[in-house]
């Protein structure tokens, strides 16, 4: 399955790994290694997450307050957002409208 982030999305990810690891040195990379992982339930089980709309859904991330915002088109997953669950939870909404 073809993975691809929309650039909110991926600048989502390298702010919160940035965030992780100025808190703790390495701790930015166990971040990353936790989303990687969630990606790859989503591939697994692409439907098995909660419903937000009538094609998107989210898979929360086990050791982190995140969520991925998906889509799944075909045989591509495209990541919509990577979202903290407690900032602006419906903020994921608007995107992808000029992306």
């Amino acid at each position: 399955m073809d993975i691809a982030f929309l650039a909110s999305a991926e600048a989502e990810l390298l702010d919160a790994v940035a965030y992780y690891n100025s808190q703790s040195e390495g701790l930015g990379y166990e971040f990353a290694a936790e989303v990687k992982r969630t990606i790859e339930r989503i591939v697994q089980y692409p439907d098995a997450w909660s419903q937000l709309s009538k094609r998107t859904r989210r898979c929360r991330t086990n050791r982190f307050p995140y969520g991925i915002i998906y889509q799944i088109d075909n045989e591509a997953l495209l990541v919509v957002a990577v979202m903290h669950l407690s900032r602006h939870p419906q903020a994921w909404r608007e995107r992808g409208k000029d992306e």
